[in-house]
């Protein structure tokens, strides 16, 4: 070939500055996933560790002696194992009525256009940021007086309540990503509004619609001020923690930071193929 057809060289920096992106995006991932997880393997070590492998000083990254026994003694605590099943118990009934209520909410928000739709979302959001210690006082009194004070019922209400907000704009940012177009044909072909919403729309939301009940269990399962002020003998295992924060010893703590952690993350490790984010987009 002539050097007048020759083809001119190929520049490689686009590439190569692509590829150092990635890298740098990587590395970045790594970091944060490593910053986040340390504090959750430092509580699991000192969680399996005796009692004198916790005094020791100074302390090692890895404990001299494992054991049992830490956490034994939590569990074996008094209020340690009710305090953990009204945490269950409080954690699946909110995820229950968040979804049966807000999960229409996002569906009639994300199908039907209405004046101040915008400014409807922004007052969820400004509801969600109101704080539940200016609630604490009328909660508490409305309870005593219909009779729910110290159960999980009462728990169960502060809980929805925080996380529906979330729920409602969440699962309307999932209907908007499931096409009208198939919800219209299920129509066409003699479906209700309701059996093609059932039949149509449900399943193809279901991965999101799963994802948020994630978003919704650990909201739940991490509050504590809230099951705190309306619970006494029924506290949720965060609020019995806190309350006898004072007057536990470290490895109470330890165990019990470590206990705390634990099934949320096998919660989402159960549901972890079904991931959205806030845009609607299902990934699987």
């Amino acid at each position: 070939m002539s050097e007048a057809t020759a083809l001119p060289p190929i520049d490689r920096a686009p590439l190569r500055r692509r590829r150092w992106r990635a890298v740098g995006v990587q590395v970045a991932c790594i970091a944060v996933t490593l910053f986040m997880a340390l504090p959750i393997v430092l509580i699991g070590l000192a969680a399996v560790s005796s009692r004198e492998a916790l005094n020791e000083f100074p302390k090692p990254l890895l404990s001299s002696e494992f054991s049992t026994e830490t956490l034994r003694s939590f569990f074996h605590a008094t209020g340690t194992v009710p305090a953990l099943g009204n945490s269950v118990l409080v954690g699946l009934y909110t995820v229950f009525w968040s979804l049966l209520i807000g999960a229409p909410a996002g569906y009639a928000l994300a199908r039907n256009a209405f004046r101040g739709k915008d400014s409807y979302q922004v007052f969820i959001l400004f509801v969600r940021a109101l704080p539940i210690v200016v609630l604490s006082v009328p909660l508490a009194t409305m309870f005593l007086r219909l009779d729910v004070y110290d159960t999980v019922f009462a728990v169960t209400l502060v809980h929805t309540t925080l996380a529906l907000p979330t729920t409602v704009l969440i699962t309307a940012s999932i209907f908007v990503a499931v096409p009208a177009d198939l919800e219209e044909a299920a129509r066409v072909f003699g479906c209700t509004r309701w059996q093609a919403a059932r039949t149509v729309v449900v399943p193809l939301a279901l991965p999101g619609l799963a994802a948020s009940s994630i978003f919704t269990f650990v909201l739940s399962w991490n509050e504590i001020l809230g099951a705190t002020i309306v619970t006494l003998g029924h506290r949720t295992l965060p609020a019995q923690v806190l309350t006898t924060l004072g007057e536990a010893s470290t490895p109470y703590r330890f165990a019990g930071g470590f206990a705390l952690i634990i099934p949320a993350l096998v919660f989402i490790f159960v549901m972890r193929r079904y991931l959205v984010n806030m845009w609607g987009t299902t990934l699987r």
